[in-house]
């Protein structure tokens, strides 16, 4: 989830259902900021605070994607 005013591109950023604004997803789940090929986000200057709250692989970074993970399978 997006708050606030944030630098994250236009292009990158999807409203949800509720109205919120998240990070927009590629078709297979994956954050569309990724580049796959060297596993690096694209937009790290302007990543969102969620992405600077969590150490990337933390306990807490997990927790968070399967969090992440089940609200989007509830939505299929």
């Amino acid at each position: 989830m997006l708050f606030g005013d944030t630098e994250v591109p236009w292009q990158f950023i999807h409203e949800d259902d509720w109205g919120g604004q998240v990070m927009r997803r590629l078709d297979d789940g994956w954050c569309a900021a990724l580049d796959r090929d060297s596993m690096r986000c694209t937009i790290y200057a302007q990543r969102p605070m969620i992405c600077r709250e969590f150490e990337l692989g933390s306990e807490e970074c997990l927790e968070e994607r399967k969090g992440s993970s089940a609200a989007y399978l509830e939505d299929c």
